[in-house]
C-alpha cells in the first residue's frame, strides 16, 4: 500500500466509526477529544523540536503527522470516554495498554518499518508514559468540563442532552427563592 493512501486512511477512517456513536455523545466528548488533539500538538511540536522523535512523511499537502492527531487521536479517545467514562481506574489501564500498543507496535514497528516515523532521543517506553500522562490529563479535562454542566429537571425541546450551565439550574422544591419569608 501506497504511504500516502494509508496516511489519508488514517485520517478519514477514524472519522466514519462515528456513525456508531450516538449523536448526544459526539456533542458531549467532542471537547475532551480537541483537548486531546491540542496537547498531542503541543507534545509533538515539543518532541520534534528537542529532536525526541522524527515523523518521515506527512499526508500531502500537510506538513504535520496530522493523519494521527486529527484521525486517529481524536476519534479513539472519543470512544474510550464514550466506554470508559466514570471508571477512571479502568479507563487508566487500557488506555495505557492502548498507548505501549500503540507506541510499540504501531509507531515503532509499523511506521518505522515505512519510514514514516523514526524514535531518536526517546525510547519508546517513555514516549508511552508522555502519552499516558496526556490520557490522565484528558480524563482530569472531561471532569472538570462535565461539573460545569448540570442535568436539568426541565425537559428542554431545544437541546436534547438536557445540559445546561449550573446557574440556571433549577432550586431544589423545598427552597423558596426569596430569604425574607
Amino acid at each position: 500500500m501506497n504511504n500516502q493512501v494509508l496516511l489519508w486512511s488514517m485520517l478519514i477512517l477514524p472519522w466514519l466509526t462515528l456513525f456508531f456513536m450516538p449523536k448526544e455523545q459526539i456533542k458531549r466528548l467532542m471537547p475532551v477529544a480537541l483537548f486531546s488533539a491540542l496537547t498531542s500538538v503541543l507534545a509533538t511540536e515539543l518532541g520534534e523540536n528537542l529532536g525526541w522523535f522524527v515523523y518521515g512523511k506527512a499526508a500531502y499537502p500537510l506538513n504535520t503527522p496530522s493523519y494521527i492527531i486529527y484521525g486517529l487521536n481524536i476519534v479513539t479517545t472519543m470512544w474510550l470516554f464514550y466506554f470508559l467514562h466514570g471508571r477512571f481506574w479502568r479507563y487508566i489501564v487500557i488506555d495505557t495498554v492502548l498507548n505501549f500498543g500503540f507506541i510499540y507496535l504501531f509507531h515503532v514497528y509499523f511506521l518505522g518499518s515505512r519510514g514514516l516515523f523514526y524514535e531518536v532521543g526517546l525510547t519508546p517506553l517513555q514516549n508511552a508514559l508522555i502519552v499516558t500522562f496526556d490520557g490522565v490529563l484528558a480524563y482530569a479535562y472531561q471532569v472538570w468540563q462535565e461539573a460545569v454542566f448540570a442535568r436539568s429537571e426541565i425537559k428542554s425541546a431545544s437541546y436534547s442532552s438536557n445540559l445546561q450551565p449550573a446557574a440556571t439550574k433549577p432550586l431544589p422544591k423545598d427552597q423558596d427563592n426569596e430569604k425574607g419569608e
